[in-house]
């Protein structure tokens, strides 16, 4: 620890600022993944997705790789403007000297208040805002991001559980209308998703199922 000490009493300006800097950026990176949740577009794009597998009755087709990679690039295309923007009005002054971190941290989180704002129901903001006893917001900025956050992941839960519910309708009349035929011709002893399957995939592909469900989720943001 003293030696520590020492090295960065010691070292010279550019030395600190270099230290500075790597710390942020492995503060960063741990925090990540929950960034990447909790705060972006990608939570409501997994779910839809996950839907969409589980309407189809594929099992592990298409495999939970395709799906997250897919969540992840659609994410980065969808939150590139709010990104860019912490780019600019934090990262870049930050690493130029322009600013100090807790400057940095507010411009850095301005974007993503306006983002998740955006799409939070006021209902779910209120609920955290008077369990917390915190007084009315009168701005995005006076929006606390211990608030924000969850009232945006459970914003973002239930939209994608309304989308995943009309995803599963036109699949939903499919089985019911193959279980119909099979018990009317007496094989109930044969499983409906065994018939169903090769339909509901025929129908997914004529209609250009993922290309639907992505512009749908494209849309929704």
């Amino acid at each position: 620890m003293n030696e520590f000490m020492e090295f960065f009493n010691s070292s010279s300006p550019e030395n600190v600022s270099t230290s500075v800097k790597l710390f942020l950026l492995l503060t960063v990176l741990s925090l990540a993944p929950s960034i990447l949740i909790l705060m972006t577009s990608f939570t409501r794009i997994v779910i839809v997705l996950s839907f969409v597998r589980t309407a189809l009755a594929t099992q592990q087709m298409p495999p939970n790789q395709v799906l997250i990679g897919l969540s992840l690039f659609l994410t980065f295309f969808i939150m590139a403007p709010t990104l860019q923007e912490v780019n600019e009005q934090a990262l870049t002054p930050l690493f130029n000297e322009e600013i100090n971190l807790e400057d940095a941290y507010e411009k850095a989180s301005m974007p993503f208040k306006e983002f998740m704002s955006a799409h939070t129901r006021q209902k779910d903001l209120a609920l955290f805002l008077e369990y917390s006893k915190a007084e009315a917001p009168s701005s995005i900025e006076d929006i606390p991001l211990t608030a924000l956050v969850p009232a945006f992941a459970i914003s973002e839960i239930k939209t994608a559980f309304q989308i995943g519910f009309m995803i599963f309708i036109p699949f939903l009349v499919i089985d019911m209308v193959v279980a119909s035929v099979l018990m009317s011709m007496g094989m109930m002893m044969l499983p409906p998703v065994m018939i169903s399957l090769p339909f509901k995939i025929l129908l997914f592909v004529l209609v250009d199922g993922w290309y639907l469900v992505v512009k749908s989720l494209l849309q929704s943001f």
